[in-house]
C-alpha cells in the first residue's frame, strides 16, 4: 500500500520509494529528512480540503508534511 493509503497513527516501515515520480531536488530532500527503504513513519495528520494535502507524518522524532503525491510513491507495509 501507499503512504498515501495508511492508516492515521499507524507505525508503518517503507518498503520502496519510487525516486522516478518525484523530482530530483526533491527525491535529495526526502532522503536527507530520512524518507527511504527501511524507515520506521507514521502519518499524522492530513489536510482537511478535496485533495487531502498535506500529509503530515512522523519519522523518528520529526514531523515533516508532504504533497499527496509525494505520498503516493511511497509503498509502505504494517508494522
Amino acid at each position: 500500500m501507499t503512504l498515501d493509503s495508511c492508516e492515521h497513527e499507524k507505525s508503518a516501515r517503507i518498503v520502496s520509494v519510487d525516486w522516478d515520480a518525484l523530482a530530483s531536488d526533491e527525491g535529495k530532500r526526502l532522503k536527507a529528512l530520512g524518507v527511504d527503504e527501511g524507515a520506521e513513519i507514521a502519518v499524522i495528520h492530513r489536510g482537511i480540503f478535496g485533495t487531502r494535502d498535506p500529509l503530515a507524518i512522523r519519522i523518528g522524532r520529526m514531523t515533516i508534511a508532504l504533497r499527496r503525491s509525494h505520498a503516493l510513491a511511497i509503498e509502505v507495509e504494517p508494522v
